[in-house]
């Protein structure tokens, strides 16, 4: 069964370092972190992804231009804001996000 691919944009080291704990902690998924809306651009133009999730740190002018360059090169991705709330909201942001498309 292949695994969901999740890129995780968060500039914080702790924070990214949970979530990719958190989505590798099952088979289904498994987590890429990178810290900026560069690194982020050059990793999904790398390789696929199923669901791009922006985490903290990004200020919201950021957040939208990197959602909007993201949606550019493969609108059919969801782009998830995930803040906080515990591995429980995480799970379903993620999979709300998955059953849209």
């Amino acid at each position: 069964m292949k695994k969901i691919e999740i890129l995780v944009v968060c500039c914080h080291p702790e924070i990214s370092a949970t979530i990719i704990r958190l989505i590798d902690k099952g088979e289904e998924m498994t987590g890429t972190a990178v810290a900026s809306p560069e690194e982020a651009m050059v990793s999904f133009a790398a390789r696929p992804y199923d669901l791009v999730l922006i985490g903290a740190g990004l200020a919201p002018e950021r957040e939208q231009l990197l959602e909007a360059e993201l949606k550019q090169q493969h609108p059919e991705v969801p782009v998830v804001y995930h803040f906080g709330g515990g591995s429980g909201l995480l799970y379903t942001e993620i999979r709300r996000a998955l059953d849209k498309r």
